[in-house]
């Protein structure tokens, strides 16, 4: 699957969303966070609601798929600022990969102990 620079696009497009479901559950709960604020944090960011996200987790929708089709992606995103993988996230040209590495780095915070409001940018 070329992406329009002619490169190969990363293998994290075609992975199905529930197959990192589990590791993002279980970064979370190994720092006493919960499965329900990790949810919290995808509704926010992607504007699913639980029935569409327990939905897509049971279809194996792939992460190309989860973005496109998220229904509102929030305004607020692009407060989301740092590094991931080594990589700044507001860096990020390519806007799938982008929106990915917001997942991440809200994932990342939540592990960390950060406060459910300034994960999900509260004013």
């Amino acid at each position: 699957m070329p992406t329009e620079a002619g490169q190969k696009k990363h293998r994290i497009y075609t992975t199905s969303f529930s197959s990192v479901y589990p590791h993002y559950v279980n970064k979370a709960e190994k720092k006493g966070r919960t499965k329900a604020e990790l949810d919290e944090i995808i509704l926010w960011l992607t504007g699913y609601d639980q029935t569409c996200l327990d939905s897509l987790l049971n279809d194996e929708t792939d992460f190309e798929t989860f973005f496109a089709e998220a229904p509102k992606m929030n305004p607020d995103r692009s407060l989301i600022t740092g590094v991931v993988c080594g990589v700044r996230v507001e860096e990020i040209d390519e806007p799938t990969m982008r929106e990915i590495r917001y997942l991440d780095k809200l994932v990342d915070e939540l592990a960390r102990g950060k406060a459910m409001e300034k994960i999900l940018r509260a004013p």
